[in-house]
């Protein structure tokens, strides 16, 4: 389940009609209320349901809503997937709004389960990554949630990660993780490192770190480097990860591989409103 703060409805209201919306109101004043359909278009995985009633409620509380499938389930094309009822103009109002979060977050589901499924024999999590727009993020990996995969941090102060920049910065692996285990004042808080070789990881194993990433590792690379990481940290692939070559990084069986194309190169799921 997902819920909007009422200030970012409000948001995407203000930004869709600043200034009113004619069209909208004139159709309610042949029609003050309607009936209509939300329709799948194409095969997929639909998410983002509970964002029906809430931006609804907001342009009328007297709309209803009765979805005939739930987050995570599979449809098809021409399937109806909710029926809505309450003023038209209200309905008239909500409609792109509606369509492009739930055709964006639908999108996300799909590849997500996509992705998951190839993985999932191997024993393999999914993770997604930061590479999200800003004010979408609880959004978008509430979708990668409901396509089966795993979320990896909500933000930078869920977990300690050292990435390349930060590695350089910092003087080299050996010396930033030196810092750190001298200074860290949250033993709570788990540690991350992304390497970009294995001289890199092998040199991050004595400061026991909870997490490291293999950064861009080939899978020559990466099959080298697991057999003598595993069991003294978790590790994490990531970096060119795509459809046609998870599933050999999978066969090493790492404990996660992350990726963005999930995210950020998502085809939306197309569905359509219909009023009658």
């Amino acid at each position: 389940m997902i819920k909007l703060p009422s200030r970012w409805i409000e948001d995407a209201f203000l930004e869709d009609a600043p200034y009113g919306d004619v069209a909208s109101d004139l159709a309610g004043q042949s029609q003050p209320y309607a009936k209509g359909r939300l329709l799948a278009k194409a095969q997929g995985i639909i998410c983002g349901l509970p964002l029906i009633p809430q931006f609804l409620a907001y342009m009328d509380p007297g709309c209803q809503v009765d979805c005939l499938v739930s987050d995570g389930d599979p449809i098809s094309p021409g399937q109806e997937l909710c029926h809505l009822n309450g003023p038209t103009s209200a309905l008239l109002r909500s409609e792109r709004l509606l369509l492009n979060l739930l055709s964006y977050l639908s999108g996300i589901a799909t590849q997500t389960k996509v992705l998951q499924d190839i993985l999932q024999p191997y024993g393999v999590k999914l993770l997604d990554t930061r590479k999200i727009l800003p004010h979408y993020r609880a959004l978008v990996k509430y979708a990668v949630r409901i396509g089966g995969g795993f979320n990896h941090r909500n933000s930078l102060s869920d977990l300690i990660m050292l990435k390349d920049n930060h590695v350089k910065a910092g003087g080299g692996v050996s010396a930033i993780l030196e810092k750190w285990k001298n200074k860290n004042q949250n033993p709570m808080l788990k540690l991350e490192i992304e390497v970009s070789s294995l001289k890199d990881a092998l040199d991050a194993l004595p400061f026991h770190p909870d997490i490291i990433m293999l950064d861009n590792f080939t899978l020559e690379k990466a099959a080298q480097a697991i057999p003598l990481l595993k069991g003294k940290a978790l590790i994490e692939i990531s970096g060119g990860i795509t459809l046609d070559n998870i599933e050999a990084y999978a066969r090493l069986q790492p404990d996660f591989i992350s990726t963005g194309s999930m995210t950020h190169h998502v085809t939306s799921l197309d569905l359509s409103m219909k009023l009658s």
